[in-house]
């Protein structure tokens, strides 16, 4: 299967280098106590590293994988991990035997035991920051739809080149993310089977990658950040979320830009602003944008006096009113934290001139209202 997948993988002009360590009938446990497995993982730097269980092992009952499957594929991708920054352990669902196993019901047909297998290797992979190349999950996809290609060897367990075909098309669209759809390499199958083959590789992958927990092997860095406005002095403080990323640069939407990591700004006017952060990193390179918008604030006041026209006091911890002065009314009014994220507040008493709210949110709050034809703001911490 793995010169299957070079193959094919040149054939959609990917260059790849393979390599391998294939115990026949080895458990997890066998390769995880062979110096050997370790001294294959560390002789490159890997962009993938293909972890295997023997093929009734991850069907067997709960509590036994458990205990005696489990740690051993965490160990293992642990090494895989440790090998360098970018390579990623990617276990491989095998598929149920062509009428299951015998030895107990829970396994005793096809899907019955395939299902076990592809929820056991899903454990594996959530359980050591791992993915899945679902080649059970394409298998059983032929057999419900195509049954008259056949996958099995005599002995209904190991796989015709059929099988070992579809497999290495469901690893090729595990690690590219793409389909193997129109491969001129055909493993020395029919045109149509092949065709057959590679769509079903492709439906059981490209559909559910974050089912499959697959991340290309160039594009594990990730940045997202979050923003805390100040709408009256139109200023912002942003605070980075980064994973494989050694440097990153941020790009204010306004001509400024920082390389700190959790800068502020000043923007100076009101207006919207596409705030960019861009990280640079071993595993490839992100970029989020997130908008942001500040109001005109002209004629906004952010405390109030005597020249005030309104007065704001506090009636207990949870509860504040507005009045306007003189009667003066109130209109509409909006309650916002400093993200400019609205809060939720219960009117508990509403005249023309008097509103009186109540909120459990604290924090820097900001209140907005409309009186005399204009808006007004009004900012006090609860």
């Amino acid at each position: 299967m793995p010169g299957l997948f070079q193959d094919l993988s040149s054939s959609l002009g990917k260059a790849t280098y393979v390599d391998s360590k294939v115990n026949g009938g080895a458990t997890m446990q066998v390769h995880a106590n062979d110096p050997v497995s370790y001294q294959k993982m560390h002789n490159s730097n890997w962009d993938y590293v293909v972890l295997q269980a023997q093929s009734q092992e991850p069907s067997f009952p709960y509590g036994q994988v458990n205990s005696q499957t489990l740690p051993y594929a965490v160990q293992l991708a642990d090494s895989v991990h440790s090998i360098y920054d970018c390579s990623q352990a990617m276990f491989f669902m095998t598929w149920g035997r062509e009428n299951g196993d015998p030895q107990w019901d829970s396994i005793n047909t096809f899907d019955k035991m395939n299902e076990r297998l592809r929820n056991a290797y899903l454990r594996f992979a959530e359980s050591s920051d791992g993915s899945v190349s679902p080649v059970g999950v394409a298998w059983k996809y032929v057999r419900d739809n195509h049954p008259t290609i056949s996958l099995y060897a005599g002995d209904g367990s190991h796989p015709k080149p059929t099988g070992s075909y579809l497999a290495a098309c469901t690893f090729y669209a595990s690690i590219f993310h793409e389909s193997p759809v129109g491969s001129t390499f055909l493993g020395g199958l029919d045109a149509s089977t092949a065709e057959i083959l590679q769509n079903a590789a492709a439906i059981a992958v490209l559909d559910s990658l974050p089912t499959w927990h697959l991340k290309h092997h160039d594009s594990l860095a990730h940045v997202s950040f979050e923003s805390t406005l100040d709408p009256v002095a139109f200023s912002a403080s942003f605070e980075e979320n980064t994973s494989y990323i050694d440097n990153f640069i941020w790009d204010f939407g306004d001509g400024n830009t920082s390389t700190d990591s959790n800068p502020s700004h000043t923007f100076g006017q009101s207006g919207t602003y596409n705030v960019q952060l861009i990280g640079y990193g071993p595993c490839g390179n992100d970029t989020i944008t997130n908008t942001i918008v500040f109001e005109n604030t002209s004629g906004l006041v952010s405390h109030y006096n005597e020249a005030s026209s309104f007065e704001f006091r506090t009636i207990s911890e949870h509860v504040f009113e507005l009045q306007g002065k003189d009667g003066i009314e109130i209109g509409a009014i909006q309650l916002i934290d400093m993200t400019g994220r609205p809060i939720k507040y219960k009117t508990i008493l509403e005249e023309n001139s008097r509103i009186r709210i109540e909120t459990l949110h604290k924090g820097v709050l900001i209140l907005i209202f409309d009186q005399i034809g204009k808006r007004q703001i009004l900012r006090f911490y609860k």
